[in-house]
């Protein structure tokens, strides 16, 4: 069974950095593109950011350019987001997944930005 497990969240405040993380099993992590996706009170899923399988590209929605940063690790199937100057907009659920739509996606974790 394909397993995404996310950590890292938090509360944080506006400024501040949250680094999450995602552990995977049960599929062939070094084979697939990942993203990370979030859901805010009250809206939709929402696409963040994907990296490719080799990690040599990454894509980024408009909002956190320049702030969070994908990585991954293929050895360890772990996947990462290094968020900085976090903004209260970026409260959400974070959630790792296999698609950009999120339809593959773990639990998620709680990121609560407020002062």
């Amino acid at each position: 069974d394909v397993q995404l497990v996310e950590s890292g969240g938090g509360l944080v405040q506006p400024g501040g950095s949250l680094r999450l993380s995602c552990a995977t099993s049960g599929f062939t992590f070094r084979i697939f593109d990942m993203s990370w996706v979030r859901q805010s009170p009250g809206k939709g899923l929402e696409w963040v950011s994907t990296i490719a399988s080799t990690g040599g590209t990454t894509r980024y929605r408009e909002s956190v350019k320049g702030r969070f940063t994908i990585s991954r690790d293929n050895a360890k199937n772990t996947l990462f987001l290094q968020m900085n100057s976090l903004q209260t907009e970026d409260t959400a659920v974070y959630y790792c997944a296999l698609d950009v739509d999120g339809r593959r996606r773990g639990q998620g974790t709680q990121v609560t930005v407020s002062s």
